[in-house]
């Protein structure tokens, strides 16, 4: 390594160390700022009063200004304490922003777990919803079922996810819960395809398509389980999110209105009997997390129809109409 490396690499490191000295400064600020009474502070920080008073003194002298009268038995901000205090608030949330990223991963990525049948679209615009709330992270989506997901989560091989419900998991915590309400993929040459809407009943003797059940075991039991309630009971069940089964007219299979593609008509099913819950899940609760559970709930509203579940009315049993599928 050269001289002039070497020289570059010694500012790098005494830039960094200036800067976090300041940030922990200005974090002992905020919070007697806080708290207006420097015991209270010292408690809340984990350190004795004296130190506490003496580092407040020396950013006092730095900055060259008060910050804190203590002439009477009140401590109280001086105008510059107020003016200042928001800037140093603001400094304080980036720094603690930029270690959580750093310690979500490589270079700040954020491991994001999201259904492969989420759509190329909705998960565009959740990478651009969080970079433009969060701009110093690095959106890493992968593709993963809610199990997986689950389990990646409990071991920090994911930092948060776009899980289905109903999930069992301890220690999980989770966003808004929202609702889809899916209709059916067909081929484009069946009969039902022309339909204003369609009966479960009417699909009757077609093969679905469904995520795996090892993948989606609640909403998978929770779907057919519907389905057999309206009397439909596919022959066969094939698991994953490809079409290529109802492009080629051996299968029907759910799902928005977003997926249909040439040779595959969409329609909505009558009563919508299908509601799939969703909404973001992370294991520790941080700046990040809560801003990518805001951001992934207005993005599945916005751009995959989805609602608040305490705005679906219950669903009630409806029997399939005497007359075959609605025209």
């Amino acid at each position: 390594m050269s001289n002039m490396a070497i020289y570059q690499d010694h500012i790098s490191i005494w830039i960094s160390l200036l800067f976090m000295d300041l940030v922990r400064h200005l974090r002992y600020f905020t919070v007697v700022a806080e708290e207006l009474h420097f015991g209270n502070a010292a408690i809340r920080l984990g350190m004795a009063q004296p130190p506490l008073s003496q580092r407040i003194k020396r950013l006092e002298q730095e900055l060259g200004v008060r910050l804190f009268d203590r002439s009477g038995r009140q401590v109280r901000l001086t105008e510059m304490g107020r003016l200042l205090l928001g800037e140093a608030q603001e400094i304080v949330a980036r720094a603690d922003r930029l270690m959580e990223l750093a310690r979500h991963g490589i270079g700040g990525a954020l491991k994001i777990g999201v259904p492969p049948d989420l759509g190329a679209g909705v998960i565009a615009a959740l990478v651009a919803g969080l970079r433009e709330r969060v701009p110093e992270a690095r959106p890493a989506p992968a593709e993963m079922w809610t199990a997986d997901q689950v389990t990646a989560l409990a071991e920090d091989a994911l930092d948060v996810g776009l899980v289905r419900h109903p999930v069992t998991a301890p220690g999980l915590r989770f966003g808004p819960v929202l609702v889809q309400t899916p209709g059916v993929l067909l081929p484009s040459d069946d009969p039902l395809a022309s339909a204003a809407s369609v009966h479960l009943a009417d699909l009757a003797g077609r093969d679905l398509v469904l995520f795996p059940q090892d993948g989606e075991p609640g909403p998978h039991a929770e779907t057919l389980a519907e389905c057999r309630r309206h009397g439909f009971v596919p022959p066969v069940v094939h698991h994953g999110m490809s079409l290529g089964l109802v492009l080629a007219g051996s299968a029907v299979a759910f799902g928005p209105a977003g997926q249909a593609a040439p040779g595959v008509r969409w329609r909505p099913l009558l009563g919508s009997p299908l509601a799939w819950r969703i909404s973001a899940a992370w294991r520790d609760s941080t700046e990040v997390t809560e801003e990518f559970a805001v951001v992934a709930t207005r993005v599945l509203k916005d751009n995959a129809g989805m609602v608040d579940e305490g705005s679906v009315p219950k669903r009630r049993t409806r029997q399939r109409p005497a007359s075959g599928f609605l025209a």
